[in-house]
């Protein structure tokens, strides 16, 4: 495994990165909501770029995997810029954004910053706006209220936090109900059995995007997660043929 490194941000947080050198964009990983670079996607994506000589940049949020931070500090604007001062601190001249679920929000907020850097996005399950689509008004108005929300985690034995400043910030971040000015090819991989993000999701997104060079692959019978060996597979092949 790449040697894990730490990069210090400017308020004296301590971002955790792994970076290889390589051809062509540099592949970087943008983790899910409380997901970090271990995970199997991520990991995948890493190895693949290796075997491949291909750049890539695997990172955990602050608050999030081996980074310093408090993850109940987080928020889409904050991380956003976190992943930007990373990218500028290692010099990476052009990238290619992989997001998953809430990773697939931010790396359309990354690109926005970064549009002449950006050559490619690829969304596994991207749920942009899900501040907005994923919670009903009464936990809205708890969220707005300064409570912080638990939900069942099926994928683990905690619940799941939301937290006020990070529901606000998403608000403060909505972007399907306009246009993306966004034209680098897009690749969205979505599974029709997902129970957390809703498949057309990927659909509203890929009308939003001002790119004509836009693609959704809807899998019948895949889940939110996309991480068994076919789902794996389709989204190395994504990769690839982005070159």
């Amino acid at each position: 495994m790449t040697e894990t490194r730490f990069h210090d941000l400017p308020d004296g947080r301590r971002m955790a990165y792994r970076h290889i050198a390589g051809t062509g964009p540099t592949l970087v990983f943008l983790p899910g909501y409380l997901s970090d670079m271990a995970g199997g996607k991520a990991t995948a994506v890493l190895d693949w770029a290796r075997a491949n000589g291909r750049a890539c940049l695997m990172l955990d949020y602050p608050g999030c995997g081996e980074s310093g931070g408090d993850f109940a500090d987080g928020t889409l604007s904050g991380w956003r810029d976190d992943v930007v001062c990373l990218l500028s601190a290692l010099g990476v001249p052009s990238v290619m954004l992989v997001g998953s679920s809430m990773g697939g929000w931010l790396m359309l907020l990354v690109a926005l910053e970064l549009p002449l850097k950006v050559k490619g996005l690829v969304g596994i399950a991207a749920a942009p706006d899900f501040t907005e689509w994923g919670f009903d008004a009464a936990q809205k108005a708890r969220l707005a209220a300064g409570e912080v929300l638990y939900e069942d985690n099926p994928y683990g034995p905690e619940p799941t936090p939301t937290y006020p400043g990070f529901w606000a910030d998403g608000q403060a971040n909505l972007l399907l109900d306009q246009e993306i000015p966004l034209d680098c090819p897009v690749r969205l991989l979505h599974g029709q059995c997902d129970p957390d993000v809703p498949w057309d999701l990927s659909l509203r997104l890929a009308q939003a995007l001002r790119s004509g060079d836009v693609q959704v692959a809807l899998i019948k019978d895949g889940d939110h997660r996309l991480s068994r060996d076919a789902d794996i597979a389709l989204l190395l092949q994504t990769l690839g043929s982005l070159g």
